[in-house]
C-alpha cells in the first residue's frame, strides 16, 4: 500500500484552525528563545509555500525495487505559483551532499526556482520533473528559457529501498500541486520520511521568528529536512539529552563497514521578507550552522550540511533589460536576523524529532521516535523547565 501526504493520520493530534498536526516540542514544554509567528512555520514568511509527496509501502526484507519503501518530496515556492526571482545565497558547512543549481545562484544572486528536496538517489528525477512542471504550467512567459533547478539531499537508505528508485515523476507534481501556506505538517513527511536524526527519528520540521529592527517588523522562517548527528552530541535546550539517553531505544540496523555515528545529512532553507542582498543571504546562510552545532551537528565527514537562503523583498528585483532600484537592510542592523536565523533552526530541528514517529524500514531496520516524557524528564532534572 502507498501512502501519499493526503493520506498519513498521525497517532497523535492537535486541533488548530481546522488544520490536525502532531505536538510540536513547545506543546510538550520544551522552551525556546525569540518569538514566532502565527504558524511557527517558513509560511509564516507571505507568501511562502510548501508541498509534499510521502511515500510509504511495504515491511521485511529488502527486495530491491520493490521495497519497503520510506521516502517522498519536499517542495518550497518562495513566492508561491508566482514566477518572480528572489534574491538568495547558499552555504555550505560540509558538502557530502548535493544541491544542484547552486552555481547559478552565487553568479547571479537569484533563486529562479521552487526549492525541491529528496533522498540522495532521486535528485536527478525530481530535477527533471521540475523542468516538465515548468512546461506544463507555463511557468516562464518566454518562448526561449533556461533554468537551473535546485535539488537538494538526504540519505534515507537504512529505512528506505533507496537502491529502488521509487520516486518517481508524478512525486515531485504532487509535491508541487499541493503546495500551500498556513499550517505544515512534520516528522516523517515529504523528503524527509526515511530521515533518522541524533540517534532517533528524524524528518521534517519547520519554525520562524518575528523581529523588529527601527520601525519596521520582518519574520525569518526556517524548514529543515534532517538527517544529521550523532546521539552523543545531541543536545535540547542546552541540556545533553543524548548522554543522558545513550541507552534508550537506539537505532536498529547493521550499519555497514563504512559507518560512523554523524553520518547523514541536513538542508536547511531560510526565508526572510527582510530587505537582504545576495551577499547579506549568505551572511544568513552561514549562521545556521550555530543552530544546527547547538542541537549537535558537527559538520561530520560523512554529512552532507548545505543550507539556501532567499528574501521575498524586493518583487521588482529581477529585470531582464530595465533598471531596476531596491531596498537593502544596512550590515549594521542585521544582528537581530541572524539570531533569528539561529533560533528557528534549532527549534525546526527540534520540532522535526518531536513530530516524527517510529519507523521500521528495510530489513527490520528500525529508528525510534524521541521519547517525550523522558525528555521532559531530563530537562528538568537539569532544572531547564519547572
Amino acid at each position: 500500500m502507498k501512502m501519499t501526504q493526503s493520506l498519513i493520520v498521525p497517532l497523535l493530534l492537535i486541533s488548530f484552525l481546522g488544520y490536525t498536526q502532531k505536538p510540536r516540542a513547545r506543546d510538550i514544554g520544551i522552551p525556546f528563545e525569540g518569538t514566532t509567528g502565527k504558524f511557527n512555520a517558513i509560511t509564516d514568511v507571505k507568501g511562502v509555500e510548501v508541498g509534499y509527496s510521502t511515500i510509504i509501502s511495504g515491511q521485511g526484507k529488502n527486495i530491491r525495487g520493490k521495497g519497503p519503501v520510506r521516502t517522498g518530496v519536499t517542495a518550497i515556492l518562495p513566492r508561491g505559483r508566482n514566477n518572480n526571482p528572489v534574491y538568495a545565497n547558499w552555504y555550505s558547512l560540509n558538502g557530502n551532499g548535493e544541491m544542484t543549481g547552486t552555481t547559478w545562484i552565487t553568479e547571479s544572486g537569484f533563486l529562479e526556482t521552487p526549492i525541491m528536496i529528496t533522498n540522495t538517489n532521486s535528485v536527478g528525477v525530481v530535477r527533471d520533473a521540475v523542468l516538465k512542471w515548468f512546461v506544463e504550467t507555463k511557468w516562464y512567459k518566454e518562448d526561449f528559457w533556461y533554468t537551473y533547478p535546485v535539488v537538494a539531499e538526504t540519505y534515507d537508505g537504512f529505512l528506505n529501498d533507496i537502491y529502488g528508485f521509487h520516486v518517481k515523476e508524478n512525486h515531485a507534481y504532487e509535491a508541487l500541486n499541493t503546495a500551500k501556506s498556513g499550517l505544515l505538517q512534520e516528522g516523517n513527511v515529504g523528503g524527509g520520511t526515511g530521515m533518522m536524526c541524533l540517534g532517533f527519528k528524524g524528518g521534517t520540521g519547520t519554525s520562524s521568528r518575528v523581529v523588529k529592527i527601527k520601525d519596521s517588523t520582518y519574520t525569518v522562517g526556517v524548514l529543515v529536512q534532517s538527517n544529521f548527528g550523532g546521539k552523543k552530541n545531541f543536545t535540547i535546550a542546552g541540556v545533553p539529552v543524548g548522554q543522558e539517553l545513550k541507552d534508550t531505544l537506539n537505532y536498529e540496523f547493521k550499519a555497514p563497514p563504512s559507518y560512523q555515528p554523524g553520518d547523514g545529512s541536513i538542508i536547511i532553507v531560510v526565508a526572510t521578507d527582510a530587505p537582504l542582498l545576495p551577499h547579506q543571504l549568505k551572511r544568513i546562510a552561514a549562521r545556521v550552522p550555530i543552530g544546527v552545532g547547538k542541537m549537535g551537528g558537527r559538520g561530520e565527514n560523512g554529512s552532507g550540511d548545505i543550507f539556501i537562503a532567499f528574501s521575498t523583498a524586493n518583487p521588482t528585483a529581477f529585470q531582464r533589460d530595465k533598471f531596476t532600484k531596491v531596498d537593502q537592510l544596512p550590515n549594521d542592523l542585521i544582528n537581530p536576523l541572524f539570531e533569528a536565523t539561529v533560533q528557528a533552526t534549532e527549534e525546526a530541528i527540534t520540532n522535526a524529532m518531536v513530530a516524527a514517529e517510529t519507523m521500521e524500514g528495510i530489513n527490520g531496520n528500525k529508528a525510534y521516535a524521541l521519547p517525550h516524557k523522558k525528555v521532559m524528564e531530563v530537562l528538568k532534572k537539569y532544572n531547564r523547565v519547572k
